[in-house]
């Protein structure tokens, strides 16, 4: 069987199922998104329960928002950075800051306007990942977790043996975050999201899937680091 890649757009998000022997999920959306969730898997054939694992990419509010209902729909465990697990458990909602002009001002009016008025239900993470590499042969899919810290300390990334990488917000490719894709407008600490994309390509990434945005070739993020 070939990994089969499903983009759901749960709010501002893109997660993604990802299927091979086993049906893995990517990112939990923004809150209250079940109801979009239970539409976009039975659009693609896929039963709640077949969802073994979600895997968190970083705990940004986006990311984490309808994670609890899924997880009590589909019965999959969590799996989260330790730097970032309590975010998810404590419904917390920090933001990241700008790393370019436009990303400061959309910082300051997502502060103002948006995260004030965000609830995300807590739930327990199941699997706590630390900063070593995470097999996902257990769950039957040919790839691994890979710690990739820079946008936030505890961001991971999914990369599969077929060069298809999920990065949650280290690439970005949708308005009005960026016209065109590329590196992030937000970061903790952008010599660190250097290291994380240069260690993903030697790593043998080829595509390129953001949470926010359509897949796009590697060689972009190469040439941006260039």
């Amino acid at each position: 069987m070939s990994v089969k890649i499903y983009p759901i757009t749960l709010g501002y998000d893109h997660c993604y199922i990802i299927q091979d022997k086993g049906t893995i999920m990517i990112d939990g959306g923004s809150p209250k998104e079940l109801k979009e969730f239970t539409k976009a898997i039975e659009e693609i054939s896929i039963k709640p329960e077949d969802i073994k694992l979600m895997i968190i990419t970083h705990g940004h509010w986006d990311h984490i928002g309808s994670a609890k209902e899924i997880k009590e729909l589909t019965g999959a465990k969590i799996a989260m950075h330790e730097q970032e697990k309590e975010w998810l458990e404590k419904g917390l909602k920090p933001l990241t800051p700008g790393i370019t002009i436009w990303g400061s001002i959309l910082k300051g009016m997502m502060s103002m306007f948006v995260t004030p008025f965000v609830k995300i239900p807590p739930t327990e993470v199941d699997l706590v990942l630390g900063n070593e590499e995470l097999s996902l042969e257990e769950y039957g899919i040919p790839g691994k977790v890979i710690y990739t810290p820079g946008h936030s300390s505890g961001s991971v990334s999914i990369l599969l043996e077929t060069g298809e990488v999920f990065v949650g917000d280290m690439a970005m490719n949708k308005f009005p975050l960026r016209i065109g894709p590329g590196m992030p407008i937000f970061a903790e600490n952008e010599d660190k999201l250097k290291e994380s994309w240069n260690l993903l390509l030697d790593a043998g990434a080829k595509t390129i899937y953001p949470a926010h945005g359509e897949p796009f070739s590697a060689d972009i993020i190469r040439e941006a680091l260039s």
